[in-house]
């Protein structure tokens, strides 16, 4: 439970889900759309399971989940909807099979037969218990008080980038605040910064917005020329009234760290082993992509184990390691509270703990489980409470004001992973259409009819242009091709309309069909872009 005022310390623990936009209808199969049907099968409908767990044994967790507005837009699409259904009955009918394949080998045939069991229940849920919408769940426990929902930049835009143009920073946020209102019903009062990219100014816009407070990496605000007194452990407010709430590195790194994190235990389920690229193509050829290009099915048999000669997967063995796990995590706390407790006489000491959500199931199996455990176990500690940012802010509204400065999460805690070598190709012509999209407004500023309807699906197509996630892909490396196709895509959408209006020549039955694609933020106005 919250215990705002009996616990030495409290525990925040902040999720970010969140997929770029990724909608097909021209393909009948398309690769990266499963990651959309991968989260919701491993992540979204087992953590909904959770919740319902925990309500089911009268636990009063506390949970802050941000969702992006190009995954929330995802989940309420019909289209989607049932591409989802689609591929999860495709699920079943390999679990099937696997049953009967694995009937000879007990210990693979355990795990067919939950995998039956773990698809089976998703498909219940879908379409039974919510009715494919699955923000309905989210929603619920977010009226009942144990979610707070926040929201993200609408394309999830790294910010610090754009900062020399505040058009873009603002059509990013009052465009997530609108999508967040239409999707939950409710205004958001916090946000999840896309990889907590912060620069100094960014609050006012936020402010402008009904944003209260917004996620930080640690070295945002204790890099502040006024040293934070509380250090991480506590908010921090910008001059403006907006709240900051600085990331506690150690309880991420008891998650994240790929040395010592728990995920990387031996007994886990091992994510890189599956039988997509293990089983025969002729076998396996059903459940893949066309061209027999061989992907993740999702059943995974063995166990991390540490070596080559990988063991299988004993789901027992791991629910007594995660049982471990929660007693770890919740001594680490208690040993950092009687560390710095003397600094904090007058309130708890407060750990904000924000991960990906999609870490929680998808890249670590047992994740959901922990969850559950470590909520139950935290009822039941005499020192240790967990509440959400606004419940924090409005038990102890009066915190030192500090100027954050630059900052994210990313690798080396910047923008590198952003702009470098790989990618800085794209910014030139991003800055050259967000120009020609102020423009726009300028030069239009009450349009109507069939040039509104142009100018509406040309800030979708700029706003899409900017998503962060295409830069990352070409950093790492993974799916460059289609990352970079994306980008040049929805730059040459836009210049299309840009070069049809200037003409007052609007192709009516080519800005349909985009309209039909990319359909997010049905209620977009392109004057979003006017210039500040």
């Amino acid at each position: 439970m919250c215990s705002l005022n009996n616990s030495q310390g409290l525990l925040s623990l902040v999720l970010h889900a969140h997929l770029p936009f990724v909608r097909h209808p021209e393909y009948d199969k398309f690769l990266e759309e499963k990651w959309l049907f991968e989260a919701i099968n491993e992540t979204y409908l087992p953590l909904l399971r959770t919740f319902r767990g925990l309500e089911a044994k009268g636990v009063d967790f506390k949970l802050t989940m941000s969702f992006s507005p190009t995954l929330s837009e995802m989940l309420i699409d019909p289209f989607l909807q049932d591409r989802y259904l689609e591929h999860l009955e495709s699920m079943l009918e390999l679990a099937e099979k696997e049953i009967i394949r694995t009937r000879t080998n007990p210990e693979e045939n355990k795990m067919a037969l939950m995998y039956q069991k773990l698809f089976s229940e998703n498909l219940v849920d879908f379409k039974g218990t919510y009715n494919k919408d699955i923000t309905a769940g989210f929603k619920y426990f977010f009226n009942k008080g144990n979610l707070l929902l926040i929201t993200s930049a609408a394309t999830n835009a790294f910010l610090p980038n754009f900062s020399e143009y505040p058009e873009v920073v603002r059509a990013q946020i009052v465009t997530a605040v609108d999508s967040f209102r239409r999707v939950f019903s409710e205004r958001p009062q916090g946000i999840w910064l896309p990889e907590c990219g912060y620069y100094p100014g960014l609050e006012d816009i936020l402010k402008e917005s009904g944003l209260k407070f917004f996620i930080s990496s640690a070295h945002g605000v204790m890099y502040s020329d006024t040293i934070p007194d509380r250090g991480v452990f506590a908010p921090v407010v910008c001059s403006n009234g907006v709240s900051v709430f600085p990331r506690e590195k150690e309880s991420g790194k008891d998650i994240w760290s790929p040395i010592d994190g728990y995920p990387g235990d031996v007994v886990y389920r091992e994510f890189y082993r599956d039988i997509g690229f293990d089983l025969p193509l002729d076998y396996i050829r059903p459940y893949i992509q066309p061209d027999d290009v061989r992907v993740n099915t999702g059943f995974k048999y063995y166990a991390i184990t540490g070596t080559e000669d990988k063991k299988y997967y004993n789901q027992t063995t791991a629910e007594n390691k995660i049982s471990e796990h929660v007693d770890n995590f919740i001594y680490n706390r208690e040993k950092m509270i009687k560390k710095v407790s003397a600094v904090f006489s007058d309130r708890p000491v407060l750990f904000t703990a924000p991960y990906d959500a999609e870490l929680f199931g998808h890249w670590w199996f047992e994740g959901p489980k922990f969850l559950e455990k470590l909520f139950v176990e935290i009822q039941k500690s005499k020192s240790l409470g967990n509440c959400t940012p606004l419940e924090y802010l409005e038990a102890y509204p009066d915190n030192q004001e500090i100027n954050p400065v630059f900052s994210s999460w990313g690798e080396q805690g910047y923008a590198q992973v952003w702009i470098d070598s790989t990618n800085d190709w794209i910014y030139r012509h991003l800055f050259k259409i967000i120009e020609q999209m102020i423009e726009l407004t300028e030069r239009y500023p009450d349009a109507t009819g069939l040039k509104r309807r142009a100018l509406d699906q040309a800030a979708r197509e700029v706003l899409l242009s900017l998503a962060s996630d295409w830069p990352l892909i070409m950093k790492t490396g993974t799916t460059v091709p289609y990352a970079t196709k994306r980008v040049k895509t929805h730059i040459l959408n836009f210049h299309k309309i840009y070069e049809s209006l200037s003409e007052n020549i609007v192709q009516t039955e080519w800005l349909t069909k985009l309209e039909k694609k990319n359909n997010l933020f049905p209620d977009i106005s392109y004057l979003v872009f006017q210039k500040i």
